[in-house]
């Protein structure tokens, strides 16, 4: 039984047309050891939940507690959950959760108001990154960042924001994100249990123009190889933004402390 709608989970088959555009791209094709691919029912779902589990437990074991089952977000309608699993056996071995502001304002924003720069914008925030411990670890982990740059193009997102502790931020920062709040630091978090985060985001648009004025080492990984192991799943017309404006998240911040007083 699906656990999703049809609507927000569209069959994989629509993958080939990815893949003939990026081999008419002339993307060389390059086969992983595991795949990567959208959750679509409750047992992918608890896979996903098992490694998240498993990789929050090492480093956060008090905040672990509260992943040991499925959580509300991972239902929505704005979310999709991405697994890794091993080809060999179907071992889940990584997973994040990406969820967009197309209809409520990212969980980050819980916490804190994003600049002006942000306001305004399509944007995505991935959260609840696992990764199994074995030795294909960082690819899995590439994979899945490869697969939310998959998602942010076929939806015409505007910018990537990240939240990491240290020393995940550093990995981010590799990625070329920037902080959104460089004067302030670490900031506590509501939705990842108040532990404190660095935020930072990523302009889609210049993506690849940015990584290659750098030479960073993944752009061919990321933007002349195509692997068909990583199956987002077709790319649709996305919606319209329909997140409600700064002030309007603004009044009914004040509405609820208003009402806790």
């Amino acid at each position: 039984m699906e656990l999703f709608p049809a609507a927000v989970f569209n069959p994989p088959k629509a993958s080939r047309s990815r893949t003939a555009r990026e081999a008419a791209a002339g993307r060389s094709v390059e086969r992983l050891p595991f795949t990567v691919r959208r959750v679509e029912t409750e047992a992918d779902l608890l896979k996903a939940v098992r490694v998240r589990h498993a990789a929050y437990a090492r480093h956060v074991p008090e905040f672990a507690r509260s992943l040991a089952q499925p959580e509300a977000a991972d239902y929505d309608a704005d979310t999709i959950v991405l697994l890794a699993e091993s080809k060999l056996d179907g071992t889940p071995i990584g997973s994040t959760r990406i969820r967009t502001n197309l209809y409520r304002p990212l969980g980050v924003e819980e916490s804190v108001t994003l600049p002006d720069w942000l306001q305004g914008k399509r944007l995505v925030e991935a959260t609840r990154l696992g990764i199994d411990e074995g030795r294909v670890g960082r690819m899995v982990k590439i994979a899945l960042v490869k697969a939310c740059f998959m998602y942010c193009e076929d939806n015409a997102i505007d910018y990537s924001v990240a939240t990491g502790r240290s020393p995940v931020d550093r990995q981010y920062q590799q990625l070329m994100f920037v902080d959104v709040f460089p004067e302030q630091g670490m900031v506590p978090l509501r939705h990842v249990g108040n532990l404190p985060h660095r935020v930072m985001a990523f302009e889609i648009a210049t993506f690849q123009q940015r990584w290659l004025e750098a030479r960073h080492p993944m752009l061919n990984f990321f933007f002349n190889t195509h692997h068909p192991d990583i199956d987002i799943g077709p790319a649709a017309p996305p919606p319209s933004l329909i997140v409600p404006r700064r002030t309007e998240l603004q009044a009914a911040q004040n509405r609820c402390e208003m009402a806790v007083a």
